[in-house]
């Protein structure tokens, strides 16, 4: 009934840019903090951003000055804009949200089924 969507991932360049997004869909009341993780294949799940319901920005300080992340809560949407990636930041990306649907009280956890980004020339 609720769902997020990702988009945005594919191959690049070091150096290039990516834009994903991440939309919220189905029954919802309302969304409080948004974030992107990430994994790479062996590796623990990485918090990469954050994004409270009142605006406030969080960054891994791996990222911190290249990605920027916003959201739009009239489209229940949070994006990631990379700039300057590099090798290293190869890795499923998903999206998560912490929300509440319309016919339950309490929030809960949702993530995406996540989009693959590669950094590789």
């Amino acid at each position: 009934q609720v769902q997020l969507v990702e988009s945005g991932g594919g191959l690049v360049p070091p150096g290039g840019s990516l834009r994903l997004s991440c939309a919220a869909s189905g029954s919802i009341f309302g969304i409080n903090d948004m974030a992107w993780y990430r994994q790479a294949p062996g590796k623990e799940r990485e918090l990469v951003a954050t994004i409270t319901n009142g605006g406030i920005t969080n960054y891994a300080d791996s990222v911190k000055g290249r990605f920027t992340i916003s959201r739009d809560n009239a489209k229940n949407t949070v994006v990631l804009q990379m700039n300057s990636l590099k090798p290293e930041d190869t890795a499923v990306y998903l999206c998560y949200a912490r929300l509440r649907r319309r016919a339950i009280v309490r929030f809960d956890d949702y993530w995406g089924q996540g989009t693959q980004v590669t950094v590789s020339s």
